[in-house]
């Protein structure tokens, strides 16, 4: 590892927001949320205030000071309001356009001129992390990977378990990550050794997973997918992931029935940007 630290974060918030724009009455979501959710954009559902401000703002928090928020090239609702409507003391925003929705090794490929030859953490733009993982992410120095106990997911997240239970597993030796499992089968799941640790896709990276992020082949789905490039990183490069091991919950808004229970659990939290 290089001892390196950073205060660069790249955001993905390209994501076509497919679950998000189903209708569903039950989720009980004000005009204002409708809206947000009718459009897609997960990163602006207003809880208070737009959900992707509280992400900027633990990232803030964690000593984090520039940020580039990869979207799609018809997203100038997020460009307008970060480029040029929120006010901004702690943070300074990019953009990088990912042209066409290729899975999220593309997306963060896409921010290569950002990065700019150094380490940057990697986000997703519909989950806020505790600063509890944010911060060590960025101090340890070097890749890492912040991992998250499924115990505290259950009792803290606004996840139902079921869900919980088709998230990726990660497999960790010495400390390191060496590899990550796809919505692991009931059979698999049972036989995995406990404590059992979610990757949440949140990491640091050193300048070389461009390179995996070019060399990797698309999924089955037909899209060239991150945790892909990781192991291509481990497995082909010698990179080691440093496994940040976090006892505490991320939250989800990935559906218009995550809303409420992000809402919840976010009352009453500081966003300073």
């Amino acid at each position: 590892m290089t001892g390196e630290t950073t205060d660069k974060a790249v955001i993905l918030a390209r994501g076509l927001g497919t679950r998000m724009r189903k209708q569903d009455e039950a989720a009980g979501l004000d005009a204002s949320q409708t809206a947000a959710a009718d459009a897609g954009i997960k990163a602006l559902i207003p809880i208070g205030r737009p959900f992707l401000d509280y992400v900027l703002s633990a990232l803030a928090d964690a000593g984090y000071r520039r940020i580039c928020l990869v979207i799609g090239p018809d997203h100038d609702a997020i460009r307008h309001y970060y480029g040029e409507q929120v006010k901004l003391d702690r943070l300074s925003i990019d953009f990088a356009v990912q042209r066409e929705p290729r899975g999220t090794a593309d997306a963060v490929a896409s921010a290569e001129k950002f990065a700019d030859g150094e380490p940057v953490a990697v986000i997703n733009s519909d989950n806020y992390y505790p600063v509890a993982a944010l911060r060590p992410l960025r101090e340890q120095g070097g890749s890492g990977a912040a991992l998250f106990d499924w115990r505290s997911m259950t009792a803290g997240s606004n996840l139902p378990e079921e869900r919980l239970r088709s998230f990726a597993v990660a497999r960790i030796e010495d400390g390191c990550l060496v590899g990550i499992l796809e919505k692991p089968d009931e059979a698999t799941w049972q036989a995995l050794p406990r404590p059992i640790w979610l990757s949440m896709n949140c990491w640091q990276f050193r300048p070389t997973i461009f390179d995996s992020c070019r060399a990797i082949k698309p999924s089955p789905r037909g899209e060239l997918e991150l945790p892909d490039a990781v192991q291509h990183s481990i497995d082909v490069l010698g990179e080691r992931f440093r496994a940040v091991t976090v006892s505490e919950p991320v939250l989800d808004i990935t559906s218009r029935r995550d809303v409420a229970g992000v809402a919840e659990k976010l009352s009453g939290t500081e966003v300073r940007l």
